[in-house]
């Protein structure tokens, strides 16, 4: 997908909080979401549908549920982005990263605290402020979230999550800027 429009930067934001994705937790989910591709037939969740899932919401697990709904919908999640990044739709591409981030919290429980400080510092910035949107990136339980910022409001953005983030969470942040 091209991303090439040079008014938008893409913000790094390391939390530097270390994850360990061999603690066991990174297995359990994907063990989990084999489960919920098994009760609803299909070979792996990238091809069950949201309704799918809601038909045998009754039959899983409410974890797994909540696992298998986060893969669903962040692979449509995935293709709406693509298309709005296509379309140079930034505001939505925006609500789908944050959308992304919140699932990945809330129904695959794989962020952590500092993840989660980095992106309502961004939410807080908003739109206005240069954010377009942000979520968390890798195998979650720490490391970094990425934030599609204005280019042009990029040194005020890293300046305030670099003031905000320490305040919260006492671990002052890495940032640093990439292109696609």
């Amino acid at each position: 997908v091209p991303l090439s429009d040079p008014s938008l930067a893409v913000l790094i934001v390391n939390t530097n909080v270390k994850h360990e994705l061999t603690g066991g937790g990174y297995a359990k989910r994907r063990q989990q979401c084999e489960e919920a591709a098994c009760i609803l037939g299909v070979p792996a969740l990238r091809d069950a549908t949201p309704e799918q899932l809601e038909m045998a919401k009754s039959k899983l697990d409410p974890v797994v549920y909540r696992r298998a709904k986060h893969v669903i919908s962040e692979i449509e999640r995935t293709t709406m982005a693509a298309e709005g990044c296509r379309l140079g739709n930034w505001p939505t591409v925006g609500q789908l990263m944050y959308a992304s981030h919140f699932s990945l919290k809330d129904d695959y429980e794989v962020s952590c605290p500092e993840l989660d400080v980095v992106v309502d510092i961004a939410q807080d910035i908003g739109a206005a402020g240069g954010v377009i949107g942000c979520r968390m990136t890798g195998g979650g339980f720490g490391g970094c979230a990425v934030a599609l910022v204005e280019t042009d409001k990029l040194q005020s953005i890293g300046a305030k999550i670099a003031e905000e983030y320490p305040k919260r969470t006492q671990i002052q942040p890495t940032l640093f800027v990439s292109r696609p």
